[in-house]
Order: C-alpha cells, then sequence, then structure tokens
C-alpha cells in the first residue's frame, strides 16, 4: 500500500506544480488555494508512504515522478518543448526511480 501511496503523492506534486504554473497566468485567491491543497495532499500521502518506505527512497522516487510528471504536464499541457534530448533525460529520471525500487 505505500508504493500507492507514493503514487498518489507525486499526483499532488505534479498537480501543485501545475497550480503554479496556472497561478502565474492569472492569479486569484482561488488558484492560489489549489496550490495549498494539492501541495497538502501530496505531503501528507508522501507522509503515509513514508511509514513503510525509507525516507530517502521515498522522496527521491516522489521528487522524479513528480518531476518527470511535470515535464509531461508541460508538453501536453502548456506547449513546452518536447525535444528528443528532453525526453532522453525525462527517462533517465524515470528509469532512476525505477531502480530505486527494484534494487532499494
Amino acid at each position: 500500500m505505500a508504493w500507492l501511496y507514493l503514487v498518489i503523492a507525486s499526483l499532488g506534486e505534479i498537480l501543485g506544480v501545475m497550480s503554479i504554473n496556472l497561478y502565474i497566468q492569472k492569479k486569484s485567491m482561488a488558484r492560489l488555494l489549489l496550490i495549498v491543497v494539492t501541495f497538502t495532499f501530496g505531503f501528507i500521502f508522501l507522509a503515509l508512504a513514508m511509514r513503510d518506505i525509507p525516507m530517502g527512497t521515498a522522496y527521491a522516487i516522489w521528487t522524479g515522478l513528480g518531476a518527470a510528471g511535470a515535464v509531461l504536464m508541460g508538453v501536453l499541457f502548456f506547449k513546452e518543448p518536447a525535444s528528443w534530448k528532453r525526453l532522453l533525460f525525462l527517462s533517465f529520471i524515470i528509469a532512476g526511480a525505477v531502480g530505486l525500487k527494484v534494487f532499494g
């Protein structure tokens, strides 16, 4: 169950970063509240995951999946470039997270 919590926590990280981008585009209290709610959601599930997953592993995977997800959301929703170099290094982040799960 801890690994599921960690994936859910990563979704909170991804949505939090997207919320920051939305807030920068148009500042409003609703969007500021969305930032607080999404990051809080992510932190709660990260804490739940860390009950069973070592801190270093949990944090590395949480930030790795969050970073990878943020890049993908930027490409899909915010028209950021999807060059082969960006996608190559994105795959390195994902490989690192998988490696921590397999060998950690």
